[in-house]
């Protein structure tokens, strides 16, 4: 009777660290560059066209109030170098408003850019073709859970590093462009 116990409690073991075995799962984890798919999948769009000119007249009437600044300020500079200090301080008042006024400017343009950048992505459509894409690209690749390395508005990322092996990227940009 000992031995049919020892053996039903070693198969007993056994079986449960199989069990045990089967549910302990690695976590695979992917990332993707949604900034990227979305340039690489809407570039050839109208509004994405027309989104980047606006952003291209924006950058320029930026450039230009910039230069103004700075042509201001020479002219201030030559003026104090001549002695007029007068009228140097006179220049100060209206590089002073200019600056401003470039302020205000980049950051109302900026809201105004993201705003409609935030809308050409949260397009119902392609919110719901990406999400079943990236869903299909990482099940088939055997990955739990995929991070997007950098926000739609935001320059840097969250992800300090990682291996190109985990990007699936370019794997989603080449199922949603064949689909």
């Amino acid at each position: 009777m000992s031995k049919k116990r020892l053996f039903y409690a070693v198969l007993l073991m056994c079986m449960s660290g199989l069990l045990f075995a089967q549910t302990q799962q690695i976590t695979r984890i992917a990332v993707i560059d949604m900034q990227k798919i979305y340039l690489t999948y809407y570039s050839d769009s109208s509004a994405v066209r027309n989104f980047e000119a606006e952003k291209q007249k924006v950058q320029d009437q930026i450039q230009k109030l910039s230069d103004e600044i700075k042509e201001l300020q020479k002219k201030k500079l030559q003026l104090q170098t001549d002695g007029k200090t007068a009228e140097a301080a006179a220049l100060d008042g209206e590089i002073a408003k200019k600056a401003q006024y470039l302020s205000d400017f980049i950051r109302i343009k900026k809201a105004e850019l993201d705003e409609k950048a935030q809308k050409l992505m949260n397009t119902d459509d392609f919110m719901n073709r990406l999400y079943k894409t990236v869903q299909q690209v990482a099940e088939s690749e055997g990955f739990s859970i995929v991070l997007d390395i950098r926000g739609i508005n935001q320059v840097t990322s969250n992800i300090i590093w990682f291996t190109p092996l985990i990007d699936i990227t370019d794997k989603v940009i080449q199922v949603m462009i064949k689909n």
